[in-house]
């Protein structure tokens, strides 16, 4: 478009699946702030906080004024990053005190999930790549958030709204697991590894109902925790399973090259590390913190090594533009 800066034409180009960046970075905090690195911590939400209203602000352009756009990208498994990012960052800032701030996220998330959702799963199909499970990430991500809403509030009705969508995703896991292509594991571009971090934030959703019962807010008998922790415990295992199976396949078949599906790879590993973490401490065993701390840093690690191929591909995706434009020397001296 004339007129248009490069760099407002590489933004205009961006895939609903860029909101997976706000959901690794978002995750990657509440690792850190569960083992006590609150500054690191910090940095990490500011960015997500940062990426989730550029990309929010864009959203919105979309719907107002590219609607037909708005529709073919909302009805893609990676529209519902916008639910699970949202629902991310309020879980961060619940963990701050920031009770308002993150009733309003859940709020705005619990208004886009049955819509996006909706819309969703019309085109679901026969052989999807891994951004399937995505519905399962939103559905358990409002699980997640309405948990810890409900503990610091002390609102029942909340915790058991949480019980109901934490069931409802495993059952939207097992949907999405039907239609997966399994060729992904090999073949796939980055988006593969949510079928192990939807377990991981099932699993988290789980230790977060497990942590909200107590004095203050009596939510389960004994017989409905005993099948509460179970069903964690069982889905923390059956994530680790995955992030073997996962991590064996890109040692198998090594895919370096820069997409932006990678940040749907950094989302699960540092949910994992998050999930098991949270679930170390809800059922009571303390063994779990030592492989939870070490998966947040190879999460970290992978964060950092998508963060700057991002970076990298972001700039030469610009540079020819600018080269273009440039001096008249410039271009005199370019070989024919």
């Amino acid at each position: 478009m004339p007129g248009t800066s490069p760099l407002s034409a590489w933004w205009a180009q961006r895939p609903p699946a860029a909101g997976a960046a706000v959901m690794a970075t978002g995750i990657i905090s509440i690792g850190l702030g569960l083992t006590g690195h609150e500054v690191l911590s910090l940095v990490f939400l500011a960015l997500a906080c940062a990426a989730w209203v550029a990309l929010a602000a864009d959203f919105v352009v979309r719907l107002l004024w590219q609607r037909q756009r708005w529709l073919a990208e909302a009805g893609t498994p990676a529209g519902l990053t916008a639910v699970a990012a949202t629902t991310v960052l309020g879980a961060r800032f619940a963990a701050l005190d920031r009770e308002f701030l993150a009733a309003a996220l859940l709020a705005l998330a619990a208004v886009l999930w049955p819509v996006l959702l909706a819309l969703v799963v019309k085109h679901w199909r026969r052989r999807m790549p891994g951004a399937v499970f995505l519905a399962c990430v939103a559905t358990q991500g409002l699980a997640v958030l309405g948990a810890v809403l409900a503990a610091a509030e002390s609102a029942a009705w909340l915790a058991h709204t949480a019980l109901v969508l934490f069931w409802l995703g495993i059952v939207i896991y097992g949907l999405a697991l039907a239609r997966f292509d399994q060729r992904q594991v090999i073949e796939g571009a980055g988006d593969h590894w949510v079928a192990g971090g939807a377990l991981a934030i099932s699993a988290l959703a789980g230790s977060k109902l497990l942590a909200a019962d107590g004095p203050a807010l009596y939510l389960w008998n004994a017989d409905g925790r005993g099948v509460l922790r179970f069903m964690t415990l069982a889905l923390l295992a059956l994530d680790l399973c995955w992030y073997a199976v996962l991590l064996a396949a890109e040692a198998v078949r090594p895919r370096p090259r820069h997409d932006v599906r990678r940040w749907a790879t950094v989302f699960p590993m540092g949910m994992t590390a998050a999930a098991t973490l949270s679930v170390a401490s809800a059922v009571g065993v303390p063994w779990l913190d030592g492989p939870g701390e070490v998966l947040l840093w190879i999460a970290v690690a992978a964060w950092a090594a998508v963060a700057v191929r991002a970076a990298v591909a972001a700039r030469a995706a610009v540079r020819p533009s600018t080269v273009r434009h440039g001096a008249p020397g410039l271009r005199s001296r370019a070989p024919r």
